[in-house]
């Protein structure tokens, strides 16, 4: 499985690209697998406020709906409204046009919480 070493993950198994003040985030090749089918995202707003490891949203899959967790603190500065009638784009690409959100994050301390590739791997080994 895929796990890119520029990302930071979560145990809920979302990931992060730190770039400046902004996050980009997704969800794990891992995670889609284990969701399988993803047939509706429920995004929010934009300017919507995130708290680190509180739910921003739910994920839905033929048998399941997951909560997604925000990694970071902050204010969401986008969201992909290419999943409102593509929530697949998830299965087929979840690093790349299936990211979820980008935030403003407000607290840099708070990426110290997030896990590196390689103990995200041993997370899900």
């Amino acid at each position: 499985m895929n796990f890119p070493a520029n990302l930071l993950y979560t145990k809920e198994h979302e990931w992060v690209r730190v770039e400046g003040e902004m996050a980009t985030i997704g969800i794990t090749e891992y995670a889609q697998g284990e969701l399988g089918d993803i047939v509706f995202v429920e995004l929010p707003a934009a300017n919507a406020a995130t708290v680190q490891m509180q739910s921003f949203g739910t994920i839905e899959a033929v048998k399941t709906v997951s909560e997604l967790f925000a990694p970071l603190s902050g204010t969401v500065a986008a969201v992909n409204t290419k999943l409102n009638d593509h929530a697949e784009l998830i299965n087929q690409d979840p690093y790349g046009e299936g990211w979820i959100i980008k935030i403003k994050f407000a607290n840099k301390d708070e990426i110290k919480n997030l896990l590196p590739a390689e103990e995200y791997q041993k997370l899900i080994a």
